[in-house]
């Protein structure tokens, strides 16, 4: 994976200035785009667009400085069709318009070429185990939510808040397959995992194909497929989004695993009745590489 992610950022520098395909790359490296994209997003803390976006503001910035050619000419041959456009992206990486720039010769945030290299970490082992389950559906109560790596989610807390403790109990009574209890599930995740970018957050229970969902409910299909679920105990949520980053860090480079398309899936296993400590699962969907 580390070098597949190293071929990636050299296909990056080699088309700067256009469209490049990603998917043909991973395919030639025995890998998925959906698997590289957020391999690259949690091991390299940035989206792969937004990385695209600040090498190419690096790259433009030098011919804004140097002043030989003019805005449009610099737009275009860096991927813009106006200069207005051009000047909001590069704005958003240098925080000063081209103009500004070419006139005071900054200021300028220059992004360095990335490059992955493997360290030695695992000093504390994963508690994982490999399943594999046929389809089923995860019922509930669905909302769009904004992502957020670290804390508590504000938007995911509004919403459970605001159902009823009788219904808990009726999901409850619905679940009658793996994984048990109440589930937080997060669905239609960006490829890219960027922080801020919405995703279906569902608050229910696991069901089989077969089972009857009532029509008040929201439902997730989750295919068929293998599973891995990762153990972690500790203070709540950061034991468990600490082991989620460990999966990008240490157990998919380390294992012969990659990320499928699906729903990934938190069961709390036990809490405090404050829920400042629990012991939950994480289940993500995985395929051979």
């Amino acid at each position: 994976m580390i070098s597949a992610l190293n071929r990636l950022v050299d296909l990056v520098e080699k088309h700067l200035t256009e469209e490049f395909d990603v998917s043909g790359l991973a395919r030639s490296l025995g890998t998925t785009e959906y698997h590289l994209r957020r391999m690259f997003s949690s091991l390299a803390g940035m989206p792969l667009s937004e990385y695209v976006r600040r090498r190419r503001m690096t790259r433009a910035a030098a011919d804004v400085v140097r002043g030989a050619d003019d805005l449009l000419s610099i737009a275009v041959r860096h991927g813009y069709g106006s200069t207005e456009a051009f000047g909001r992206a590069f704005r958003a990486v240098h925080g000063a318009g081209p103009t500004d720039v070419r006139r005071d010769g900054g200021p300028l945030r220059t992004q360095p070429q990335l490059r992955f290299r493997l360290t030695v970490e695992g000093s504390i082992p994963m508690d994982t185990r490999i399943v594999d389950r046929p389809a089923f559906r995860l019922i509930g109560h669905a909302a769009r939510v904004p992502l957020i790596h670290q804390g508590i989610s504000p938007h995911v807390q509004q919403h459970v808040t605001a159902i009823p403790e009788q219904e808990h109990l009726r999901l409850k009574a619905l679940g009658d397959t793996e994984p048990a209890g109440l589930l937080q599930v997060c669905d239609d995740v960006d490829p890219d995992d960027a922080e801020g970018s919405e995703l279906t957050y569902l608050h229910g229970v696991a069901v089989t194909r077969d089972t009857a969902a009532p029509d008040d409910l929201d439902a997730v299909e989750a295919p068929a497929g293998m599973w891995a679920v990762f153990r972690t105990t500790g203070p709540h949520p950061q034991a468990l989004q600490e082991t989620w980053a460990a999966t990008a860090t240490e157990w998919f480079p380390s294992n012969p695993w990659r990320l499928r398309p699906g729903p990934s899936v938190v069961a709390i296993l036990e809490r405090a009745a404050d829920f400042s400590t629990a012991t939950c699962e994480l289940w993500l969907p995985v395929e051979p590489t």
